[in-house]
């Protein structure tokens, strides 16, 4: 959507300039021209600021949720810090860039989760 509407500004801006720079001499269109260059112009211009906003963050913002389907009977067991040895609960887990990453509340060392095999 931005690429459109920072299209259609730049045709906007440029076609407001020409009706501008068309409006004087003998032949020209006169005022109104001058007008409706200057209204495309703007029009341009508020295009391209609109287009420019970052989305807010707030209330309304979606969120990503990650659901993991775990094959068969799983135990879940007590996890700790590669580190330190420190109880690590679910919230100490995050997702970065698709990985799994623990932060350890107790030493402060983040490092990846990976599975180990089971054999």
């Amino acid at each position: 959507m931005k690429i459109i509407a920072y299209i259609t500004a730049g045709i906007l801006i440029f076609f407001g300039v020409l009706f501008i720079w068309g409006s004087g001499g003998n032949g020209g269109g006169g005022f109104n021209w001058i007008i409706t260059g200057v209204i495309s112009v703007l029009i341009g211009f508020g295009l391209i600021w609109f287009a420019s906003r970052k989305p807010v963050v707030g209330p309304g913002a979606s969120e990503t949720v990650i659901k993991i389907d775990l094959p068969g009977q799983t135990q879940i067991e007590a996890m700790k810090c590669k580190n330190c040895g420190g109880a690590l609960k679910p919230e100490n887990i995050k997702m970065v860039a698709g990985a799994p990453m623990v932060e350890c509340p107790y030493c402060g060392t983040t490092y990846q989760l990976t599975e180990e095999p089971k054999w």
